[in-house]
C-alpha cells in the first residue's frame, strides 16, 4: 500500500508525492483519502484509499527499468497507425497512457514525437503528446532525482 512520502504515479497526471492520509466525511461515511501533491502541476490530489488500485495509483519505477524505458524510445513495438482514423488513434493512444504502464506512455511519446517530426500533428494529438511527455518527465525527475530541465533533455535526446 501507500505511505506518506511514498513517491507515486497517477496515470494521466503524473509523478507525485503521497503528504498525508486524512479522513473525511462522505454522506455520513468515514472516508480514508491519500493527499497527493502532484510534481509538475502543483495540484493537490485526493483519491479515496478505496479506489487506490482502480484509478492504476503505482509507486515510481525503479532505476533498473530505465534502459527498458530507452529501448522503447529508440524502437518501441511496431505499431501501426497508418489507414486508422484519427479518433480512434486518439483513443488508442489514450488507452495505452491510463493503463499506467510507463512503456506504454514510453510507445506513446514515441509514436507521436515521430510523427510530429514527420509531419505535423492534430492539435488533440499534439496535447496528447504534451500529457505523455509530462507523466514520463515527471516520474524520470523523482526516480533519477533530477532538475525537469535534465529530465526533459533526457527525453529530446531520443528525438533530436
Amino acid at each position: 500500500m501507500f505511505a506518506v512520502g511514498d513517491k507515486i504515479v497517477y496515470p494521466m497526471h503524473g509523478a507525485g508525492i503521497v503528504q498525508a492520509i486524512e479522513q473525511h466525511d462522505l454522506a455520513g461515511e468515514t472516508v480514508d483519502y491519500l493527499i497527493m501533491m502532484m510534481l509538475l502541476t502543483d495540484m493537490r490530489v485526493m483519491v479515496p484509499m478505496k479506489n487506490v488500485e482502480r484509478v492504476g495509483l503505482r509507486h515510481i519505477i525503479d532505476k533498473g527499468q530505465i534502459p527498458a524505458i530507452e529501448e522503447t524510445l529508440r524502437h518501441p513495438v511496431e505499431f501501426n497507425v497508418r489507414g486508422i482514423t484519427w479518433n480512434r488513434r486518439f483513443n488508442m493512444y489514450l488507452d495505452k497512457m491510463k493503463s499506467g504502464s510507463v512503456l506504454e506512455v514510453a510507445e506513446v511519446i514515441h509514436i507521436l514525437q515521430t510523427q510530429e517530426n514527420e509531419k505535423k500533428l492534430s492539435t488533440g494529438e499534439r496535447r496528447l503528446l504534451a500529457t505523455a511527455r509530462q507523466i514520463l518527465v515527471s516520474e524520470m525527475m523523482l526516480v533519477c532525482d533530477e532538475s525537469q530541465q535534465d529530465a526533459e533533455k533526457w527525453l529530446d535526446k531520443f528525438f533530436n
